[in-house]
């Protein structure tokens, strides 16, 4: 009997990092205009970010429908398999009801979790569930821990400016071009598994300053447990030196010897954030130390 991990793709997890460590991914879809493109598969997520820039309108993203969670978890079953299926927060869509649905005749088979987050958080929560699949744990109780550990996990963003919240209905034209002429940049998270604005800072420096502020507040780093980084749009530089700033912050407060001492990982966000947030953002999802 082996242990399957699923994911859907807004996870942002690279299919061969998945394919290395026993995790399945399922696509989302994105839709531009008439065209329709599951995530991973028909459009990378860099394409995805050159049509976002070239395009008018936002595109649309769509829940996984339970029939294509009922496959994967009949297979499972059937192969004398358990299941442990980690999605997208349920406060951000319907796709961890389609997976419940889904489940619903497989109890004592499949377990599924909200992450109650999104991109690189729900990327890290999956990470922790092949760690406790290899310490020997069974599917009932690497979900039950996961349920217990997700509220440690931390995703903090900051944004380089309001045009696409705007786009995207969250704030009005208005505030976006009075905040266009102030060089705002907004800072968000990922709290009880909504996407809410953390505040508003003048300028790239302060902006980092406020995200690292919410790093502090939630007790630091816990560098023992996965730690991401992830970038919106077609350039990693504003990713790099907000690793390069966090690893020696780290140094200074004595939680790792220094800035050398620890490689931080960087991937690039994926349709269903990248939408709302547009390119040129940055986040840190995180476990927060206890």
């Amino acid at each position: 009997m082996a242990i399957r991990i699923i994911v859907d793709s807004s996870a942002d997890m690279e299919e061969d990092y998945a394919c290395a460590h026993g995790i399945t991914i399922i696509p989302m879809t994105i839709t531009f205009g008439d065209e329709e493109f599951a995530e991973g598969v028909d459009i990378s997520r860099t394409e995805f970010f050159e049509r976002l820039i070239e395009s008018d309108e936002l595109p649309r993203t769509s829940q996984i429908p339970p029939m294509v969670f009922q496959d994967l978890f009949q297979e499972a079953v059937a192969a004398g398999d358990t299941v442990v299926c980690i999605t997208l927060s349920s406060h951000i869509s319907g796709t961890y009801q389609s997976a419940c649905i889904a489940a619903a005749p497989f109890k004592e088979s499949v377990f599924v979790v909200d992450s109650e987050n999104a991109t690189v958080g729900e990327r890290i929560l999956a990470e922790r569930a092949w760690a406790l699949r290899d310490e020997g744990l069974s599917a009932a109780d690497i979900a039950y821990c996961l349920d217990q550990e997700k509220k440690d996990i931390r995703l903090v963003a900051a944004l380089d400016g309001l045009e696409y919240l705007r786009r995207g209905g969250r704030i009005s034209g208005a505030a976006a071009a009075i905040g266009g002429l102030l060089s705002i940049k907004p800072v968000v998270g990922v709290v009880d598994g909504k996407v809410i604005v953390l505040g508003k800072a003048r300028g790239s420096k302060a902006s980092r300053s406020m995200v690292f502020e919410e790093i502090e507040k939630a007790g630091g780093i816990d560098f023992t447990r996965p730690v991401w980084v992830a970038y919106s749009g077609l350039s990693d530089k504003i990713g790099r030196k907000y690793i390069a700033d966090s690893l020696a912050i780290a140094a200074e407060q004595g939680l790792i010897e220094s800035p050398d001492a620890l490689e931080l990982p960087l991937t690039l966000v994926g349709a269903v954030i990248g939408t709302h947030v547009g390119p040129d953002g940055v986040a840190f999802a995180f476990f927060a130390r206890g």
